[in-house]
This record gives structure tokens, sequence and C-alpha cells, in this order.
């Protein structure tokens, strides 16, 4: 029975778009936005999901399929540049108890300095300009 109703799907599903990155992330903002509707009762965001919900199925049973496939990629073009700009800030964070960043006065390159306090003189390894800094705890 469970074998004739995977044929089935595999069936419908030939020709059509399937599942991609951008679907996970649909899913996951609704699933989020669902549980927010659930304490804030607001009626616009229900229809809101409502329609989005219908949006990410369409995408998945659509057989345009390269439209999809040009979606999926500005989303992820989209999504490489906020990984850029987010890894450098929770590199900071993860690193506060152990290292100081710094710029060059220079250049404008992110130093990575151990934690020691005090002045001391560095080296920017980009541009070899010599400039102080001091770190406080």
């Amino acid at each position: 029975m469970l074998n004739k109703i995977k044929v089935k799907l595999a069936q419908f599903m030939q020709g059509r778009y399937g599942m991609d990155y951008l679907y996970v992330a649909g899913i996951i903002l609704y699933f989020v936005l669902s549980i927010v509707q659930i304490f804030a009762q607001i009626r616009l965001l229900n229809i809101l999901l409502s329609i989005f919900i219908i949006w990410i199925f369409y995408r998945v049973f659509s057989k345009n399929i390269s439209s999809r496939r040009a979606e999926n990629q500005k989303f992820m073009k989209w999504i490489s540049k906020l990984q850029r700009k987010v890894k450098p800030i929770w590199q900071r964070i993860r690193h506060m108890g152990t290292h100081r960043y710094r710029k060059c006065p220079e250049c404008g390159v992110t130093l990575r300095l151990p934690l020691k306090r005090g002045r001391r003189q560095v080296v920017c390894p980009k541009c070899q300009n010599r400039f102080e800094v001091t770190i406080r705890l």
C-alpha cells in the first residue's frame, strides 16, 4: 500500500520543480510567523500567512522549472551576501574573551589582536604600516 502511494506521488511530481532552499526557508519562516500569530492574534498576519503558504506550495508544484530555479538562485545570492555581512560580527562575538579588533588607519583592514592589556605597536600585514593601539578590558 505504501509503495503504491510512493509510486503515485513520484508520477505526480514528475516534471514539477520540487523543493529547494527557498522552499525550506519559506517553511521555516511560515512556522516562525505562525508562532508569532498565536501570541499576537493579528488578522492581517493570518491572511498573509495563508497567501504565503499557497505561494510556497505553488512553487513546489510548478512546472515552470527555469523560473523557479532563477528565483532560488536570486535567493541564494541574497543569502550569501547576508552571510558575508553576519559572519564577521559572529566571529567578533565568539572571540570577545580572547581578542580585540582594530582597523589599520592607512588601508582600513581589520586586524584581530590578542587580548593583552595596554599600549603597543602593531604592524599591518597588508600595507606594513606601524601604528599604536590601546587595548582595554
